[in-house]
């Protein structure tokens, strides 16, 4: 007979859990058998004592099994991409209509933002109209018509992973690599994708703050994928300072419009093309040139669908701030650094973020970066350009600020892609 307190010694002192242990233990948490306090200090000591590529699997699949798999009935190849979260992420935003007008299906179910990280639902929220919430029927309709959807997980997809979210964000036990691998992957799985590309970022925005951490991790995931029959493959790319020059929620979307239209900043780009490179390699679709398609306009076009199809309009406009504060350059020279975890957090303080989940967030919040490092900058120009609805968020802002910009000699482009690992 298997027991919690059994489970919860056997890692503690080090020991590798059965199949059989972490297939009842997932269960009988779910069922609420096993307590939060009892999952707690299980999950501590998983943070301690870590798991091996075969327990991560297992632990995976049962995390799998404690709901129900999305059945995708359509006549295109299906792939998907997921990104461990960074600050100015709006990289979906132009991927999924990209690669959907390519020729592949792409069911993109999505979350809210946490802290200094942006959500996709939140910036598709500012879009009058649009909605998350879709039915299974839905999400299988409009991938079939338009080839791609940004919408909420449904309910029944790994609702294992949804109790221990929640109860490692209150336990401290949130950077494990185990259980972060294995809660991003069983929702992936779940969905029902034949491929699946990751895109982990490391850099200060990011969870993983080095590379090497990075690594590890994107390693990870490629192995409970290939363990689990979904081709992925995994692009380690830098989040030192934000993606593009818009940090928030209707300026991410402006600006991933900007990019579908053929303009937009070129460190977006770079990335989006990067990543559907990868996802049509995925989907057996080499052949096809997104850099053709995006330019063609094509990906644009299905956005306009892909935002209708959900109930928005495409054309309404977007949200705009009652208060604008901007943040001049300090000195004169070229701008050396430009902290992203900073800029991040600057944004949630003034609205673009929540707290806590069920926290509202403002869509016309957010930052508009008038400079990236690398570019000159002169003395009392504008360097940041802060939006909310709540000018007293302001100082709160310009605190976490204080010390997320340098100005001295040019410095050489870090890359944005630093490394591929694939399956």
């Amino acid at each position: 007979m298997i027991t919690a307190v059994d489970v919860i010694r056997a890692k503690r002192d080090g020991e590798r859990l059965s199949d059989e242990q972490i297939a009842w233990v997932v269960d009988a948490y779910t069922r609420g058998i096993v307590a939060e306090e009892q999952m707690a200090a299980l999950a501590m000591a998983i943070f301690l004592r870590g798991m091996d590529a075969h327990e991560i699997a297992t632990w995976t699949g049962a995390m799998i099994d404690s709901g129900s798999r999305l059945q995708l009935d359509v006549d295109r190849p299906t792939v998907d991409k997921h990104s461990t979260g960074g600050v100015g992420d709006k990289i979906t935003l132009p991927l999924a209509p990209l690669v959907a007008a390519c020729g592949a299906a792409v069911p993109q179910l999505s979350g809210r933002g946490l802290g200094h990280t942006g959500g996709t639902l939140d910036k598709l929220e500012s879009i009058p109209g649009w909605r998350a919430a879709l039915s299974t029927e839905e999400i299988t309709r409009q991938l079939g018509e338009v080839g791609a959807v940004v919408c909420a997980a449904t309910e029944g997809l790994a609702p294992a992973d949804r109790k221990l979210y929640a109860l490692r964000d209150v336990t401290s036990t949130v950077e494990s690599i185990p259980l972060i691998a294995s809660s991003i992957m069983s929702k992936k799985i779940a969905e029902g994708s034949a491929g699946l590309v990751l895109d982990v970022k490391a850099g200060s925005g990011a969870f993983m703050k080095t590379p090497e951490q990075a690594r590890e991790l994107a390693r990870t995931l490629v192995e409970i994928g290939t363990a689990h029959g979904v081709e992925t493959t995994a692009l380690l790319t830098e989040m030192g300072t934000p993606l593009g020059r818009a940090v928030g929620n209707a300026v991410e979307v402006a600006e991933a419009v900007e990019v579908l239209q053929g303009g937009g900043p070129a460190d977006v780009v770079e990335l989006t093309l990067a990543l559907a490179r990868e996802m049509l390699a995925l989907a057996g679709l080499s052949d096809v040139d997104p850099a053709r398609v995006l330019a063609s306009g094509e990906a644009y076009e299905t956005w306009r669908r892909m935002i209708t199809a959900q109930g928005g309009d495409p054309e309404a406009a977007l949200p705009k701030p009652r208060h604008v504060h901007v943040v001049e350059a300090p000195a004169d020279g070229v701008l050396s650094r430009l902290d992203a975890y900073a800029v991040g957090v600057a944004a949630w303080r003034l609205g673009a973020g929540r707290a806590r989940k069920e926290d509202p967030v403002q869509h016309a919040a957010g930052i508009l970066l008038h400079a990236k490092p690398g570019d000159p900058v002169s003395a009392g120009e504008p360097l940041l350009e802060l939006h909310t609805d709540t000018p007293e968020a302001v100082p709160a802002a310009l605190e976490a600020l204080s010390d997320a910009v340098s100005i001295g000699d040019p410095v050489p482009r870090r890359p944005l892609i630093l490394d591929t690992i694939r399956s």
